[in-house]
């Protein structure tokens, strides 16, 4: 498998008529960086579709990083304006949260 991170979100759109199925996946992950309740907290939302050339696997990748008071966030909030974005570029595209390795396996079989 190869992978492509995409620096941006905008040019990881660029990319997506190379998706060989509608769903783009997402997780996120908290960074930890004080325990403190009311200090802000981040979030990485990485974002990745497969795309194949000729016999080769091909993972596209990006990261977008949230900063977020404790008290407001909300992921779906989140996934919501994410997915927004996306439907400008092709409204056919779903947000589904899951992780590479899952996608890669069930693609796979």
């Amino acid at each position: 498998m190869i992978v492509l991170f995409i620096d941006n979100i905008e040019d990881f759109i660029l990319f997506l008529d190379k998706r060989i199925m509608d769903e783009i996946f997402f997780e996120s992950k908290q960074i930890d960086n004080n325990n403190d309740l009311t200090s802000e907290i981040e979030i990485d939302i990485i974002l990745h579709f497969l795309s194949k050339v000729e016999e080769s696997m091909v993972l596209y990748e990006t990261k977008i990083n949230v900063n977020k008071s404790s008290k407001a966030f909300n992921e779906k909030d989140i996934i919501n304006e994410i997915q927004k974005i996306l439907n400008k570029a092709d409204p056919s595209i779903k947000l589904i949260k899951g992780k590479i390795r899952e996608i890669y396996l069930s693609y796979s079989l």
